[in-house]
């Protein structure tokens, strides 16, 4: 088997001093057993030689593909093998040696690669032979009494191919032997098998026909070649099908779920660093609306294209995750080295030209990218997935064109978070505009005291969320309250007031359906509690209540009294730091109203100051 017939570009290091190694080792080998015996060839013997020879070249010529993608199989072994069986390993050498000088002639691999195939070569027949010698086995002719010494000699071929092979998937491509072995074993045991037994066909029609029998033999080798090729060839279009996108040329989602639940095991068993890359095109959508599906489909498969000729030589893997998402998996890459290859990948792509990119807000292609690293608490790939995935939403909140790495910018990231449940909780008050826009007004304005006071309160990013957003959302239950009662002019009845009274208790089951609204039950809930216990639903009081709802308490009713309500006088703020003191210790927490009368205070004065500048002048 020439295993150096793969496509795959090579490591310049490990895998180049694995072949030198070889290579020498093969030489050293060939000069110890051959002894240039090939000097003293009677003719008869250099007509053979020259016949095996060529025989060996119409085969190698004859080379099928074997998976995986780029490993050459050919049949010359079994030339080899029985010129070692008929006429020793000497003359098998020298048939290998004249093999190595045509074949550099019309080979285009480059010479090191002919001459390490050689040396592997070398050491297989070298290696079988002296098993075969001291088993009992003779050259010549096959005899049935040998089967023990045949048996044993391919037997010992086969371990040093595969071998030699494993060793070198375990170089190149960073597996255990047993992975490497599994790849070997899993897919053309059976073909490399039937090449061994063919030398022992191949013996007993040399020894029996002459040169008739080695026509024969090439005839059948040729056809079991062609059969074999088209065999895989159809293999290979099958296997391309299932793995393969077909507008991209990339993996696919299916492919690429397999491939990340093995790397996630390697990762893990290896305690190596394993990266997961997901990748969107910014604005395809108008792309697609703004020249057509075709034309979409066009720009996918370019930058399809694009990924693969970048991802390949880095020993990456992209895969079409699905619409204009992708995914880069990349085994060996911590999230620095991953941040550093992506933001390459991102700014090359930038300075790619492609029809129509004048449409899109840059001037130019772009992705924004997310990263997500494996750690040794992640067991499940649905969960790197999600990260990555979660990583590159915050990119694209950040403008797009951007790299973001999950975890790497908390604040960020919390920032990012908060943004979007503001516009989530606004879009369901939105509903106050058709049925009391007072309430909506008044949950703005609460929103607004209640960013201004998480910084006097200075909370942490948990609990300013927390506080901000339950503000927000603190009346939501009001959108059960009929409508005739929510608008009402005059004073309530005792009936309608329970009706009113209950819109807490609506609005922490509204808030208890939504997951992202769970944690700001607490708000909803209790925002109408007294310091005193004497408020609603539960009767709290002091230290029961939370205090971040002890301020939302105050707030609210702040606002309720300073701004125009259907069944109260409006006071002035003035009117109202007044009401404040007075029901201090009562309805109020005494020590956070005068945290916010102080507030207001300092925010009234500063409104004063400039009007008081625009007198003076």
């Amino acid at each position: 088997m020439s295993f150096l017939k793969r496509e795959r570009t090579l490591k310049i290091n490990s895998s180049q001093w694995y072949f030198i190694i070889i290579s020498l080792f093969g030489i050293i080998v060939f000069g110890l057993v051959n002894k240039a015996d090939f000097l003293n060839y009677s003719l008869q013997e250099w007509t053979w030689l020259y016949a095996l020879t060529g025989a060996t070249l119409i085969l190698d010529y004859f080379t099928f593909q074997l998976p995986p993608k780029g490993n050459g199989q050919s049949m010359d072994s079994s030339v080899y093998l029985a010129c070692m069986f008929i006429y020793g390993p000497s003359f098998a050498l020298s048939v290998c040696l004249l093999t190595l000088i045509i074949a550099s002639i019309y080979h285009h691999a480059p010479f090191w690669k002919n001459l390490a195939n050689f040396s592997i070569y070398v050491l297989m027949i070298t290696g079988s032979s002296y098993i075969f010698q001291i088993t009992g086995g003779n050259t010549g002719g096959l005899e049935n009494e040998q089967i023990v010494s045949y048996l044993a000699a391919l037997t010992t071929y086969f371990i040093i191919n595969v071998l030699v092979i494993g060793f070198y998937y375990v170089i190149l491509m960073k597996s255990t032997l047993y992975e490497a072995l599994k790849i070997f074993f899993k897919d053309i045991i059976v073909v490399y098998l039937s090449t061994l037994i063919l030398s022992l066909a191949l013996t007993i029609l040399i020894s029996s026909n002459g040169v008739f029998g080695l026509a024969l033999f090439i005839a059948l080798s040729t056809m079991l070649s062609y059969s074999f090729k088209q065999l895989f060839t159809m293999y290979n279009d099958i296997q391309e099908k299932a793995t393969r996108d077909q507008r991209t040329g990339l993996f696919n989602h299916s492919y690429f779920e397999s491939l990340l639940d093995e790397e996630i095991v390697k990762a893990s068993q290896n305690d190596t660093p394993l990266s997961l890359v997901m990748i969107d095109i910014d604005d395809f959508k108008k792309y697609n609306d703004q020249f057509g599906h075709l034309k979409g489909d066009m720009l996918l498969g370019f930058l399809g294209h694009f990924l693969h000729e970048e991802c390949e030589p880095a020993e990456v893997v992209a895969s079409r995750f699905g619409g204009e998402e992708f995914t880069i998996l990349m085994p060996g890459y911590d999230e620095g080295a991953a941040s550093e290859f992506v933001n390459r990948l991102r700014k090359k792509l930038n300075d790619t030209y492609y029809e129509g990119v004048e449409i899109f807000p840059s001037g130019c292609l772009s992705f924004s990218a997310g990263i997500a690293s494996h750690r040794v608490d992640i067991h499940d790939k649905a969960q790197l997935v999600d990260f990555a995935d979660q990583a590159m939403y915050y990119a694209k909140k950040q403008g797009k064109n951007n790299v973001h790495i999950y975890g790497s910018s908390s604040a960020k990231e919390h920032e990012i978070d908060f943004a979007e449940d503001v516009r989530d909780i606004e879009q369901q008050l939105k509903l106050f505009l058709y049925k009391d826009v007072d309430t909506f007004k008044h949950s703005k304005r609460v929103f607004r005291y209640a960013m201004d006071m998480s910084t006097v309160l200075k909370l942490d990013s948990v609990d300013r969320r927390h506080f901000i957003l339950g503000a927000l959302i603190h009346d939501i239950g009001k959108l059960e309250i009929p409508w005739g009662i929510l608008n009402k002019k005059g004073k309530l009845t005792a009936e309608e007031w329970e009706t009113v009274k209950n819109h807490v208790v609506w609005g922490k089951r509204i808030a208890e359906t939504n997951e992202k609204l769970k944690e700001l039950v607490p708000f909803i809930e209790l925002h109408h509690e007294r310091y005193d216990g004497g408020g609603y639903p539960h009767g709290y009081s002091g230290k029961q209540i939370p205090r971040l709802c002890r301020m939302l308490t105050i707030i609210d009713s702040f606002d309720a009294m300073t701004t125009e309500r259907p069944y109260q006088k409006t006071k002035t703020y003035e009117e109202g730091i007044a009401e404040l003191r007075r029901c201090s210790g009562t309805q109020f927490d005494p020590e956070l109203t005068e945290l916010f009368i102080g507030y207001m205070e300092q925010r009234m004065l500063e409104q004063q100051q400039p009007a008081a500048g625009m007198e003076s002048s």
